[in-house]
């Protein structure tokens, strides 16, 4: 695709989805961070019922830090892979307490050093919370569907 087309494309789906917003409820920046690990093989919509009791229990990143990995688990356990992914979710507050002065960082070379967040995380954070249009997250289906889309 040449990028006029492209151009065209975006300016085409600017219109037809004037309100399109991020689909995880989050209210603060690592709060995002925390819901898009917890998206990676899981529904947006089931990450959104699993999230308030988390974010109740955990208001800071440094409560992140020092939940209990148990108590952890349990709570995000509907999102799948819950073992893997407490361990991420505390390692990466730690990190960002200890190498980021407990601010979210906004470059990707400095998102992509966290545990648990890969270019595609750090494309969605920088864009949601930064407002950074350094990439595109594409999950599997939105890749699907591109395949098929052909400019007229």
């Amino acid at each position: 695709m040449k990028k006029s087309d492209a151009i065209i494309l975006v300016n085409r789906l600017k219109k037809a989805y004037p309100d399109a917003t991020c689909s995880l409820d989050f209210k603060t920046p690592f709060e995002l961070v925390v819901a898009v690990m917890l998206s990676a093989q899981c529904t947006d919509e089931r990450v959104n019922k699993t999230t308030p009791e988390l974010f109740a229990r955990c208001k800071t990143i440094q409560d992140f830090a020092d939940i209990n990995i148990t108590e952890l688990e349990k709570i995000i356990h509907p999102c799948g892979f819950y073992k893997n992914k407490a361990k991420n979710i505390k390692l990466c507050a730690k990190q960002v307490l200890e190498n980021f002065a407990g601010e979210v960082p906004h470059t990707m070379e400095e998102l992509i050093t966290l545990a648990g967040v890969g270019r595609k995380s750090a494309n969605v954070i920088l864009l949601e919370v930064f407002g950074i249009a350094e990439g595109i997250a594409v999950d599997t289906h939105a890749k699907r569907i591109s395949n098929l889309v052909r400019i007229i």
